[in-house]
């Protein structure tokens, strides 16, 4: 029988290495690596992803020395005794089905320690640290720990070692012109930045031999000011295959970089050409990165010649057995990645270990303590949001009988709303697996009935998960017919004139915003995306950056918030600067310390900063917050039926959809 996506399943034979078939792990920090139970947790971490039959794993970044570790106590491997740890993780992953390779990572001026060194002394911008400039005899240290670590690696029990030369960490900061302003052997010329790769490279292959997996990840667009040209990503491509690279991979912008590359507004796979680019020019395996996370892509990606395989690092937090479910042809069942950023690159970036929105047990598999139910009781949830969503399919898959609850016709609550707003409409891969999964659990369904206390008296246990309803300020002129809700806006109930004001600069105004000033990208959304953020697609330009093209807004909106500060401090750290970014670029007005004094036919009375002020509107757009919907608890409690409170029905605030599936998951693990 075929397989349902062959190209994707089909094995590669590197000659003394056979992968089963073209996914890689791609390497990512989960903040495990620093675990005071030893290297035990990550083990289990890429465990679970062997056994969900991943055909290469790249651990999380190896610092090779101690300059170049992220931080203070990120993980290195720089002297034998260290190898018994790591001998226990490959053993348990070679167990499970699938070989690893360890990525050695330098961190260079990204190190966030007063030790950190780079080919200059220039300071990140996203680093409180100046670096010290590595002199010759550091250079030729630094090469040789290098070799060092790839040989330890070795001794571990890896099957190869992948060098980090993208994202703007050491290798990649010794290539471009921004970071290098060397004048010896090591900078001043394209081959002479350049040399650090190649000698990395030459020296690991000469060191180890033929029969270990060699990978690199290079820097096909930088995506900054200073940074290389495509003709030299090239030449440097093509001189470390024939220094001995078996696998290229692809890396896409720096961290510092002004332009997301993984963020859900990026659209899928929206480098494709530049790999494709970069595979015509090389004999070995290409690896597709960045906003691949559906098996379909990557099957197309690798039939049409774009690469040999794809990668996937956040795709196999949200899922696990993506592999599986793709070579069972269940690709419905897959828990899809939606980019969102919350609760795994946030979270490391402010040194939390990471996890997963849509799937809480990423990064806690060593914790799980799931079991089925010996005693099955009958439970009703009340409202089909992320909470309740989660805790129905969590409560039926251990054996409980569940019935779901939800007034609408259609499941999804604010997720349902949220995957509206542009570059958010992977949220409805969320409900689609929900639905798939819970139809699966053959759960009762009541879509399209608002619960009543008296629907609610025979069950055992009362999950109530009614979400939220809008915050009504006290303005004077708040019932005017200017005035509408984000939610009858989201779903098409009403419609905004061409002046608008949003009340409240939270996440549902960002959001509100990025929905009132999105203009369709047309046919081509990656050629508009790359048009908007100013990426020069023939890579000719020092980092490839090449002039924005932004159209003309099409309508005025005003986002306001009462607090003084920037309206739009508390978003993702990882994705809060480009959504900032975005609303500036579309001309969006955005204002602190703003008092509401009244509304009228005609549009806002209002002050900033105490000084008055009157914007003439056609539409105001209340997103003021929101309150819990509780109004069963009490009858219910009255009635003697045991309940629970969870997500926004248990706390509003700033709706949180990560909280809410990982508290929803948590209740249906313990009731």
């Amino acid at each position: 029988m075929t397989p349902a996506f062959p190209h994707l399943l089909a094995p590669l034979d590197l000659g003394f290495l056979r992968l089963a078939n073209r996914v890689v792990m791609g390497s990512m920090h989960t903040g495990l690596e620093e675990h005071p139970a030893g290297l035990g947790p990550l083990t289990e971490f890429y465990t679970a992803r062997a056994r969900g039959g991943v055909g290469l794993i790249v651990t999380g970044g190896v610092a090779p020395n101690q300059e170049g570790a992220l931080s203070a106590g990120t993980i290195g491997l720089t002297s034998p005794a260290q190898c018994a740890a790591h001998r226990a993780l490959t053993d348990a992953v070679h167990a499970a089905g699938s070989p690893i390779l360890m990525q050695i990572l330098h961190a260079g001026r990204y190190a966030m320690h007063p030790q950190c060194v780079a080919p200059s002394a220039l300071q990140a911008p996203i680093s409180p640290f100046r670096p010290r400039a590595l002199e010759e005899a550091d250079i030729w240290r630094t090469l040789e720990d290098f070799v060092r670590c790839a040989q330890l690696a070795r001794e571990a029990g890896y099957d190869g070692v992948e060098i980090m030369g993208s994202e703007g960490y050491l290798l990649n900061q010794f290539c471009a012109p921004c970071s290098n302003q060397r004048q010896d052997d090591w900078g001043g010329t394209p081959a002479q930045r350049q040399r650090l790769s190649r000698l990395v490279v030459r020296q690991i292959r000469a060191a180890l031999g033929p029969q270990f997996v060699l990978m690199f990840r290079l820097s096909l667009l930088d995506l900054v000011a200073g940074g290389s040209p495509w003709s030299e990503v090239l030449s440097l491509a093509q001189d470390l295959q024939q220094e001995g690279v078996d696998i290229m991979d692809c890396g896409f912008g720096w961290h510092e970089s002004r332009i997301p590359t993984i963020a859900t507004l990026v659209p899928r796979a929206a480098f494709r050409h530049h790999i494709q680019r970069l595979k015509q020019h090389l004999e070995i395996p290409v690896v597709a990165t960045n906003r691949i996370n559906d098996p379909t892509l990557a099957e197309e990606l690798l039939q049409s010649g774009v690469a040999d395989l794809v990668s996937l690092a956040r795709p196999l937090l949200a899922d696990p057995d993506f592999v599986r479910k793709a070579q069972a042809g269940q690709p419905e069942r897959i828990n899809t990645c939606i980019a969102c950023n919350q609760a795994c690159l946030d979270q490391i970036f402010v040194g939390q270990r990471a996890s997963c929105l849509v799937n809480p047990w990423a990064c806690h598999e060593a914790e799980s303590t799931w079991t089925h139910t010996f005693a099955p009781r009958r439970i009703a949830v009340v409202g089909a949001g992320p909470a309740g969503l989660s805790c129905a399919l969590t409560l039926a898959q251990r054996g409980h009988t569940v019935t779901l609850f939800e007034e609408q016709a259609a499941i999804g609550g604010q997720f349902r709303l949220a995957q509206q707003i542009p570059g958010k409409e992977e949220f409805a891969q969320t409900l689609r697996y929900f639905h798939t999964e819970l139809t699966h659990c053959e759960i009762t369904w009541r879509l399209g009935q608002r619960a009543q206390c008296a629907d609610l008296l025979s069950f055992e246990h009362v999950v109530l998960a009614c979400g939220v309803r809008p915050r009504q300020p006290l303005i004077p002129g708040i019932e005017h017919p200017l005035v509408v809700s984000y939610q009858a806006l989201l779903a098409g109930e009403v419609r905004a004139g061409a002046r608008v004001a949003i009340i409240g600069a939270g996440g549902i105004g960002f959001d509100v915003a990025e929905f009132l000033t999105h203009q369709h990208p047309g046919a081509d959304p990656i050629a508009a995306f790359e048009a908007f953020w100013g990426i020069d697609a023939k890579g000719n330009a020092q980092g490839s950056l090449g002039p924005a093209s932004v159209p003309p807004p099409h309508r005025a909106v005003w986002l306001l918030q009462r607090k003084p500060g920037k309206p739009g401090e508390s978003l993702g750290k990882t994705t809060g600067w480009a959504k900032r970014a975005l609303l500036q670029k579309r001309g969006v007005h955005t204002w602190s310390k703003v008092r509401y004094l009244a509304i009228d036919a005609h549009g806002l009375h209002l002050s900033v900063d105490d000084v008055p002020q009157y914007l003439a509107l056609d539409t105001i757009v209340l997103c003021a917050g929101q309150e819990s919907r509780q109004e069963l608890l009490a009858p219910l409690q009255q009635a003697g039926v045991a309940c629970t409170l969870i997500g926004g029905a248990w706390q509003a605030g700033e709706l949180d959809a990560q909280r809410a599936i990982a508290q929803g998951t948590h209740l249906g693990l313990t009731l």
